[in-house]
This record gives C-alpha cells, sequence and structure tokens, in this order.
C-alpha cells in the first residue's frame, strides 16, 4: 500500500502521481504545500517497513528468524517500489527502507540516517544523499554483523533503491537535480 496515495485521498490532495517529480513520497506529497500531508506519508512508510521485519523477528521459527526478517525487509521495499494496488507505480522506497532497517538494527538505521543527513545537509540534495546512504548501509550491515542474512539483504536494498534512482542519477549528472527546498 502506497501511504501518498491513500493520505492524499483521504485529505482530498490530487494524486501524488500527477504532479512534481510523479513520485508517490513523502517528498513529493509536500510539494502539495500540504506538510501535514507529508508528514503522514512518511511516517506511514517508515512504520510499514518496520512493521514487516518486526512480524517476521517475532513469527518465525528459531532456526529461520534471519532469514525471515531479510526476507520481510527486502520484500517490504519490492511491495512499496512496485505496489500491486496501485498499477506497480510506487515510491523511491527510502523511508520504506529506513523503517526495515529500523526493524533490523536501530544501530544500522542511525548509521543510514547519520549519512543521509551530513549529505543533505552539505549538497541540499535528497537523492544524493538517499544515493550515499543507500552505498553505505550494507557497508555499515558488513560491520555490524558480517557476512551475513542480513547483510545481503541490506545490499539488495541498497541495489533496489539505486535502481530506483536512476532518473535521478541522471539529473545529478547534468547538473539539474532539483535541491532541498527548491520548486520543481
Amino acid at each position: 500500500m502506497s501511504f501518498a496515495v491513500i493520505v492524499s485521498r483521504v485529505l482530498k490532495l490530487p494524486d501524488p502521481r500527477s504532479y512534481g517529480s510523479g513520485n508517490p513520497g513523502a517528498t513529493n506529497v509536500l510539494r502539495s504545500g500540504r506538510r501535514s500531508a507529508a508528514a503522514l506519508t512518511l511516517l506511514g512508510d517508515i512504520a510499514k517497513g518496520w512493521l514487516a521485519v518486526f512480524l517476521a523477528l517475532n513469527v518465525a521459527g528459531s532456526g529461520t528468524v534471519e532469514i525471515a526478517a531479510s526476507g520481510a525487509a527486502i520484500a517490504v521495499v519490492v511491495g512499496h517500489i512496485f505496489p500491486l494496488f496501485h498499477r506497480f507505480q510506487g515510491g523511491k522506497g527510502v523511508a520504506t527502507v529506513l523503517g526495515a532497517l529500523s526493524g533490523l538494527n536501530l544501530y544500522l538505521a542511525g548509521g543510514t540516517v547519520a549519512t543521509w543527513l551530513i549529505i543533505a545537509f552539505f549538497f541540499r540534495i535528497s537523492s544524493l544523499a538517499a544515493l550515499v546512504a543507500a552505498v553505505f548501509a550494507p557497508v555499515f550491515c558488513y560491520l555490524l554483523y558480517g557476512l551475513h542474512p542480513f547483510t545481503a539483504a541490506v545490499a539488495v536494498i541498497a541495489a533496489l533503491i539505486i535502481y530506483r534512482h536512476k532518473a535521478n542519477i541522471r539529473n545529478l549528472l547534468a547538473g539539474t537535480e532539483s535541491r532541498i527546498g527548491s520548486r520543481s
């Protein structure tokens, strides 16, 4: 489920796939001018990622907990990026990844968020911050766990985030990517 689409419908806002970047995520919902809608979208997407991993950690059998949590983390991100009920037009997955990483390990999530914040502060480009954080997340996971199912899952998730940002990568290389706080 895409919280950007759901929140927009409930608050009678335009479909976020119809304006701005066309991406149904919190950043694009913010372009509607409703900060509350963007905040609800962000919280919903984070909660969705966390809940999937939390349930897997607490429902799986003792011998399969790490595999189940890893699979749940990947599945929730794939489901966010390619949602079945929204014509496979999903968001870029950054907030959902944050939730999934929080479910796997709070230090992993914290390191990834710190990376995003540092890059966003210095460069003022959200997509660049997301890409750098995605590259570093598997590194942080490896430092915490070594070769582990979580590390493999985080690497797959990072690849999905990078793939989903391919248009942003083109804009970054062309020098046309929008900055945080600018109008698109």
